[in-house]
Order: C-alpha cells, then structure tokens, then sequence
C-alpha cells in the first residue's frame, strides 16, 4: 500500500511540473495553439497519481500483491506511462517551436504508438490480476 501511495505522489509531483513547464514554456514562445504540451498535466495526474491512489485502496483490501499479473502490470505500466509522457513532451516541444522534421514526424508517431500499446497491455495484466484478486474474496 505504502509502495502505491509513494508511486502516487511521484506521478504528482510530475504532473505538476508538466503542467507549469506546459504553461510557463507556452507562454515563452507566446504560443497560443493547440500543443501535447497541454494534456501532460492531465495525463500524469489520472492514469499516474489517480490510478495509484485508487491501487492502493485496492492493494490490501484484494491481496493483489499475490497475483503474479499485479507485478507484471507494475512493472510495464511504470516504463510504459513516463515513455508515453516523454513523447508527448516531445512532440509539444516540436508544435511550440514548429520544427519541421519531414519524416521525424512519423518516427515520434510510431515511438508513441508503441507506448500506448504497452499501457493498454499493462492495463490487460491489472485487469487480470483485479479479477484474480476478487475471486479469492469470499
């Protein structure tokens, strides 16, 4: 449990920064468009700190921590969410700064594309392991 309230507040203390960093850097460039750099903040918050905190609710009420998908799912989840932030931090820095990459832009694509893959499957293994979970509570 403690192990998913300091996961939580990790992703917070980052969701905080992705939020003024989006903000602060915007308002540098005096950019006013649409950018990735706006939905960081919200991202790290809800599938970051939101997820963890509700997880930790969940840890020791379900015994998760004995289902083998719960630390697959921990373990892909924490390298697939900050890869996923990173190209969206990416990719806002290109659209702030308007970078022309040609065919860079297909590449920061697809690197993103993989990232959501590896949430969605990590998010397969913790409904796998909640599953478990339930049904060893009488």
């Amino acid at each position: 449990m403690k192990k998913m309230i300091n996961i939580a507040a990790i992703y917070f203390v980052f969701a905080m920064v992705g939020g003024v960093f989006s903000r602060e850097f915007t308002k540098f460039y005096d950019y006013t468009g649409i950018t990735t750099l706006k939905v960081l903040h919200t991202h790290l918050l809800v599938l970051g700190t939101f997820l963890f905190l509700f997880l930790a609710l969940a840890y020791k009420m379900m015994d998760l921590q004995k289902t083998k998908q719960f630390g697959r799912f921990l373990l892909l989840y924490n390298i697939a969410l900050p890869f996923m932030t990173v190209m969206l931090l990416v990719r806002g820095i290109v659209q702030v700064l308007g970078i022309n990459l040609g065919s860079g832009d297909a590449a920061i694509s697809g690197i993103a594309g993989i990232s959501h893959i590896l949430i969605a499957v990590s998010l397969i293994l913790l409904f796998l392991a909640l599953k478990e979970a339930a049904s060893r509570i009488p």
